[in-house]
This record gives C-alpha cells, structure tokens and sequence, in this order.
C-alpha cells in the first residue's frame, strides 16, 4: 500500500498581517507547513512504521516556497515530494488547486499507485474547508474528513470522525480521502539528521503543461471564487465601565444594550 499526503505552504500564524492597499503584503510573511498537514504526515509515517505502508509521496502546489514545506514532510519521514510551480496558478481557488492536485495525482500513478489520500482537515490561511472533498469527489472515492482516528486493515479503514455532541465511525474501502484534525496523533518534530536527510530526497516539479492543462484551466481563468481586495477588521473602540449600586448598573446596562448598542 502507498500513501500519498498533500501539503500547502501557508503563513506563520505568529506573523503579523500587513496590508498594502487592499492586497497582503507578503514581503516579511514567514512561511511554515500547514499545521493540520502535519497531523496528516504523522499518520502515514505512523502506517508505514506499523509497516502497512511501503511509500509516502508528498504532494504541494505553490511557488518556490512550497518546496520548504514538502522539505518538512519529508523531513517527518516522507520518501519523495512532487512540486507543482507555474505562474499560471496564481490566483487559483480551492476547485483549481483540486484539479490541479488530481492531475498531479494521477501522474504519479493515480489510484493504481494510491490506496491513502491524507490530507489535513483545512489550511489556516483560506480556510475553505473544502479541496480533500472535491478531490475524493474528483476521483470517485470515499471521504471521510474531520478525523481523529484511522485503522486500516486490508482493503478497509475504519475512521472515527467527530461531530457536535459526539463522533461518527465509519467503515470505508480503500482507496480513499482522509483528512486528520488535531486529536488524531501528536505530530512529531523532526531530529538533526532526518531534516538533513531530506535535503537529499528527491522531489519531482511539473508545471500544468506537463499536467495536459492550459492557463485557461488554472488560476483565475479557471476559479468559480476571486478575491477581490483585504482589508483589516475596524479598530476596537474602548470598553465603557458602569459603576454604581447592583439596581443602577443593571439599569444603566439594560438602557446602554437598548438605546446605543440597539441589541434589545
């Protein structure tokens, strides 16, 4: 069996957001691994430790920066990385970066090759919750996303999903696309000499020519989404402090929620 992990590159989420007009100013952003693509590495190389695993591919699409994050997941103890870079992406939304995965996807054997599509259950910058969905649906398998369990035996896996006010489990044949939350494993961090290491392992770049697309197919040719400009939320206005006995604060508040805030 083989797994496949797809990664993105995404923001420090301690880097500060600067804005110049209404564009991000990406100058001084710091770029990590998505944090939720870690708990989706962790679990492969946990599969291939159990030895239900034989190989674990690491896919990303993005400029040059991706290769640092694919270097990370390497660096956890993935075996080889696929790069997908061409400036016709820019602009691209969560359906494109779908396709476009899924035609990286299937170079690399598709699912003959696959059995584990791992994911992470959402990346912390466009938050769209959605590119591990359209890509099972792309490919026609099962997903199963939001989990905080996986056991595979055989051909099935079963994965625990959490819900409000409980979890769901269910049973699944393979291949299929699982995406991990915190609470599924404690992703590790990754020792001097395997980060060393994976500065030797290969990683394969394609551009979408190489992928049979067009720029008409990817980017904002090719997004049913664009955005169209970011701006900061409004300062916060100072707090207002009532003070008094309990019979006037409560008045004061209630008068305060009803004239000015017009909540009541």
């Amino acid at each position: 069996m083989r797994a496949v992990c797809f990664v993105k590159s995404v923001p420090d989420t301690e880097t500060r957001v600067r804005l110049s007009g209404d564009r991000l100013d990406k100058s001084e952003i710091k770029y990590i691994l998505n944090p939720y693509d870690e708990f989706a590495v962790e679990e492969a190389v946990r599969k291939k430790e159990a030895n239900i695993v034989e190989e674990i591919v690491i896919i990303s699409m993005g400029p040059a920066r991706a290769q640092e994050a694919i270097r990370s997941a390497l660096a956890m103890g993935g075996d080889r990385g696929v790069h997908i870079e061409d400036d016709a992406l820019d602009g691209s939304d969560a359906f494109v970066t779908a396709k476009v995965l899924v035609e990286a996807f299937n170079k690399e054997g598709g699912l003959d090759n696959f059995q584990l599509l791992m994911f992470g259950q959402r990346a912390i910058d466009g938050d769209t919750w959605s590119v591990p969905e359209m890509v099972a649906e792309m490919l026609g398998i099962p997903a199963v996303t939001n989990i905080v369990k996986l056991d595979i035996e055989g051909e099935k896996a079963t994965a625990v999903r959490m819900v409000e006010g409980g979890e769901e489990v269910f049973e699944v044949e393979l291949p299929a696309v699982f995406a991990g939350r915190k609470g599924l494993n404690e992703p590790r961090y990754p020792s001097l000499p395997n980060i060393m290491k994976a500065k030797r392992k290969p990683i394969t770049k394609y551009t979408i020519s190489d992928l049979g697309l067009s720029p008409d197919d990817v980017g904002k040719s090719g997004s049913f989404t664009e955005v169209l400009k970011y701006e900061l939320p409004p300062a916060r206005t100072a707090g207002r402090k009532v003070e008094g006995e309990p019979e006037e604060v409560v008045e004061e508040l209630i008068k305060f929620l009803r004239e000015e805030a017009k909540v009541l």
